[in-house]
């Protein structure tokens, strides 16, 4: 197994590890408890960290985790609601209709 980062919270570590498992890049949080004893150890290493299995994998999950991590930005406006859409978003949140294509 190979670490490839820490994450702010367990909440956090567990979505990014599950996102990485669907991808199909096997992942898990370590030391998803250790928040507990962050008093006595420094607090830098007592955060949850997000490991994977295929050490041949590790560039994969960086680059997908930096796709999470940054999720594209767009600005369009939706064809049948005339809706203004900002953000990663790919549907329009007023009336449901998909963003046009290309």
């Amino acid at each position: 197994m190979l670490k490839l980062t820490q994450a702010p919270n367990i909440a956090i570590a567990t979505l990014w590890a599950d996102w990485l498992t669907s991808v199909g890049i096997e992942a898990c949080v370590q030391r998803m408890y250790a928040s507990g004893i962050a008093g006595e150890i420094p607090p830098d290493q007592s955060l949850p960290e997000v490991w994977i299995t295929d050490e041949h994998r590790l560039h994969d999950a960086r680059r997908m985790l930096h796709e999470l991590q940054h999720p594209l930005e767009r600005r369009w406006v939706c064809q049948a609601c005339k809706e203004l859409i900002e953000g990663p978003f790919e549907q329009c949140w007023n009336c449901g209709a998909n963003m046009p294509g290309p």
